[in-house]
């Protein structure tokens, strides 16, 4: 493909890999789907077992691409010095300036590699990224396909669908992130809005409300302790290895909890052990975060995406008003970091890349069939937001599934079951098994006195 389809860089190309899965039917629908994987920056063939677990290659071929500037691309954007950097960080404060620093300096240090390796960073943007999948039909000779995709796949796909309708039979979108709502500000609403779930879920569970009266006072008060008072812990990876060090913060806590680094059903315990001076859950999934797989993940296409189409418009106080609207009472040091993105703006200031936002902050107005699902606990693309995208696709059948974060049919047969029924039919797909859901009940642990 053309690195930059606008003939700079005198004809400079890169190279995307494709992987073709069968349908799993001796009889094949004749339209196959199209992955977009999320992220941006993710491993879309790291992902293919899931994709295969959930069926979505059941009666349809299934067509996955390596996005530019990702894993098994070329070139691939990866940014060893920036996973070096996080590996390091569970042993910092996390909303420290010295902590922000060393990031910036990681994420230079990779942006000066790969622009001397003559990589155009402004090119791994989500126009080219649509354009090349819109190429990849007309190259594999496909007259109609169906879309899906999750988290930044959604945005992908949603403007892919908007630029290039053609040839397009189907979309599913999964955990909707729409382009004109994605901004840093947004993601304190996405956050509330998971997490209010959560809670109202235990709310609605006798065992659990009466063990856990009030989780949203709980959270606030260990946010607030932590920041002020940051615990130093060895831990012991999940994945094994050896203990670390760790910091605990409030800073940490929150990126924890929009990660869903513990599970939903142990969430309620695991917060009111840490109150009663019993942090070993969260230090132990803070700790996860020392053996990250260096060079997996294309920081490369992240932050190009992010810094031309994510940050502009909106500065450092939106960020920290809207932290404060959502969480008053939260201290402002955890406040003004964006969820998930910290320390966004000075990363951005860095990597250089320019505003795409006039182009890319575009609602989709389509009257293409499109499947829009999202889960009740996603912190991260709050489930309000696959409504407000629906909005403008004008066949379209909303889906939320209770009790369920972030990319939903992996974690979902009903889910995956709409799915399957929506290839087929798209504008009719059968979603009755929603109705008898519920989120699974919430652990339950004896009571303990505070250490």
């Amino acid at each position: 493909m053309p690195e930059n389809r606008a003939g700079h860089r005198h004809g400079r190309t890169v190279r995307l890999a494709v992987a073709i899965i069968p349908a799993a039917s001796a009889t094949p629908a004749g339209d196959p789907v199209v992955f977009m994987e999320g992220g941006p920056g993710g491993d879309a063939f790291g992902n293919i077992p899931f994709l295969i677990g959930a069926g979505v290659n059941r009666d349809r071929e299934l067509i996955v691409m390596a996005q530019r500037g990702t894993l098994h691309s070329e070139p691939n954007l990866a940014c060893p010095e920036i996973d070096r950097f996080y590996a390091g960080a569970v042993g910092l404060p996390f909303n420290a300036p010295s902590t922000g620093e060393l990031l910036v300096r990681a994420t230079k240090e990779c942006r000066d590699r790969l622009t001397a390796g003559g990589a155009e960073l402004a090119a791994y943007n989500t126009t080219e990224n649509a354009a090349d999948f819109a190429d990849l039909r007309a190259a594999l000779g496909i007259d109609r396909w169906n879309v899906y995709g999750y988290s930044y796949g959604t945005n992908l796909a949603l403007t892919y669908l908007r630029l290039y309708p053609e040839g397009i039979r189907s979309v599913a979108i999964d955990s909707v992130a729409p382009p004109p709502v994605v901004n840093l500000p947004w993601t304190w609403d996405s956050f509330r809005e998971g997490l209010d779930e959560v809670f109202a879920a235990c709310e609605a569970q006798p065992a659990c409300k009466n063990r856990y009266p009030d989780l949203p006072g709980t959270v606030t008060e260990q946010v607030r302790r932590l920041e002020e008072h940051p615990l130093t812990l060895t831990a012991q990876p999940p994945g094994g290895g050896n203990p670390v060090t760790v910091v605990l913060d409030g800073g940490s806590l929150v990126d924890l909890l929009v990660a869903k680094a513990v599970p939903f059903a142990d969430l309620p315990a695991a917060l009111d052990e840490l109150a009663h001076g019993n942090p070993e859950r969260f230090a132990r999934a803070r700790a996860a975060g020392a053996t990250p797989v260096i060079g997996e993940f294309a920081y490369g296409l992240k932050e190009s995406v992010a810094c031309g189409e994510w940050v502009p418009g909106y500065s450092r106080a939106d960020v920290l008003a809207a932290g404060r609207r959502n969480f008053p009472g939260w201290p402002d040091a955890v406040l003004a970091q964006a969820p998930q993105l910290p320390f966004q703006y000075d990363v951005c200031r860095v990597w250089n890349v320019p505003d795409r936002t006039a182009v890319q902050r575009v609602a989709t107005v389509s009257d293409v069939p499109a499947l829009v699902i999202s889960g009740t606990f996603d912190s991260k693309t709050g489930a309000s937001w696959g409504r407000y995208a629906a909005r403008t696709l004008s066949r379209s059948t909303v889906v939320r599934i209770p009790g369920i974060g972030h990319w939903v049919v992996p974690q979902s047969c009903c889910a995956q079951s709409v799915l399957t029924s929506f290839l087929a039919h798209p504008t009719a797909p059968d979603t009755a098994c929603v109705a008898d859901l519920a989120p699974a009940p919430f652990t339950i642990t004896p009571e303990t006195e505070a250490a």
